[in-house]
């Protein structure tokens, strides 16, 4: 124990004296250093890190019904889809903030492929839970990318783009989410492995091994492509969860191959009376992403494979009013920031989504149809000194009759 000199206060736990401290806190029987303020939060974490209170980012990593509770916020359905990313993002976040130990069980990446028709929420859903953990998130598109050498984006752009999210914050990089859209766009165009390049297709499934496994990159920190004179930027993607998404168009043919049924026509098996052909997503299973073109490495670096449900007339009724982003809610929002007050008529609503399946562009179809009703009220309103906006039927009609869309 240092010595101590008249009338000083001292630690009560290391006995260091006020002289020797940076910073003392007094209590009502004691006083506490900086130091041994550390060395408690050390031990808290050690301790209460193995009784699952994981933190991420100075805060309580959420449970995976407090994700999904979440997601609901925001997307309408895919309940099935909600759980398996509650889940997969739960356990990778658990994974990478416990607390290492030498005996302890080496828990691998689940990387995560959503297959869903275009406009289901594939990219909300991981936009989503980037924003509930607070995480660095982007969004890539696989079409863009090529092998090394090519005209296109090299795949060490995708880190590069995370990396400008995360303010070039190396370490919180590392722990973020990408989303790589369109994976189904570099399928392998035929059943035999290529003995030729394959520019965008097989050769750029190869290229994306390195990044899900795991591996320390070297990624230019502008993107671009690499030269021997450039500063470089080593990224551990050790920790980073890839999430992969794709409409996997004409999918639904191998799955049918595969359960002996058809897609449309009579079947020839009696199994086919327990199987739902409007929706064969949902019998999905890796060898039918094989079949479809992706590698068998790049499926098994994507372990958790879910699906999305097409979206019918009720879901798309909720998506345009129910979520905190929905589209009615943004209009309104808008118009009230100049003071106007936007009303929608029930029967509008259900005449947007009524178009919106005739199109069968899901969700999307939805605002562009919105867009093309709102445009001409957005345009004059602002400027006319109107205080309440009533959209009606012969309104909307009017207007979509009038757009380059075409009206079935």
């Amino acid at each position: 124990m240092a010595k101590q000199t008249k009338n000083e206060r001292h630690c009560s736990f290391c006995g260091r004296g006020e002289h020797e401290v940076q910073l003392l806190l007094t209590g009502l029987d004691g006083n506490i250093c900086e130091q041994c303020v550390e060395m408690a939060d050390n031990v808290i974490k050690t301790e209460l890190g193995t009784k699952s209170d994981f933190t991420l980012n100075g805060e309580q990593l959420p449970k995976p019904i407090e994700i999904k509770n979440f997601l609901d916020q925001y997307v309408i359905g895919q309940n099935e889809a909600k759980k398996f990313l509650s889940v997969a993002v739960y356990n990778h976040y658990k994974r990478i903030t416990q607390p290492k130990s030498a005996e302890d069980v080496e828990i691998e990446k689940s990387n995560i492929i959503l297959v869903g028709t275009t406009g289901t929420g594939k990219t909300l859903l991981a936009r989503t839970i980037a924003k509930k953990l607070h995480v660095p998130f982007t969004i890539v598109d696989a079409t863009v990318l090529t092998e090394a050498g090519y005209v296109g984006e090299d795949i060490e752009s995708i880190l590069t783009r995370l990396l400008q999210v995360a303010d070039y914050d190396v370490k919180s990089a590392e722990r973020g989410i990408v989303f790589i859209d369109e994976i189904d766009k570099i399928a392998r165009k035929g059943d035999n492995p290529s003995i030729t390049r394959d520019v965008s297709g097989e050769g750029v499934q190869q290229g994306l091994l390195k990044l899900l496994e795991g591996s320390v990159v070297n990624v230019p920190p502008q993107g671009g492509r690499k030269h021997p004179d450039q500063k470089m930027i080593a990224v551990n993607t050790q920790n980073i969860l890839f999430i992969c998404g794709g409409a996997f168009d004409g999918i639904e043919k191998k799955i049918a191959q595969r359960l002996n049924t058809h897609v449309v026509g009579f079947g020839s098996v009696s199994e086919q009376n327990i199987v739902d052909r409007n929706n064969m997503l949902q019998y999905i299973a890796p060898q039918d992403l094989k079949s479809f073109g992706l590698i068998p490495e790049i499926i098994g670096r994507l372990p958790i494979l879910t699906h999305l449900n097409p979206l019918d007339s009720e879901a798309l009724r909720l998506i345009l009013t129910e979520p905190k982003n929905s589209i009615v809610k943004q209009y309104t929002k808008l118009f009230a920031m100049d003071d106007v007050v936007l009303k929608f008529d029930d029967e509008v609503l259900d005449y947007i989504v009524e178009k919106a399946v005739e199109f069968k562009l899901g969700a999307r179809g939805l605002r562009s149809i919105a867009e093309t009703i709102m445009m001409d009220a957005m345009y004059e309103i602002p400027s006319s000194g109107v205080k309440e906006l009533h959209i009606t039927l012969d309104y909307a009609k009017e207007k979509l009759s009038h757009s380059q869309i075409k009206i079935a």
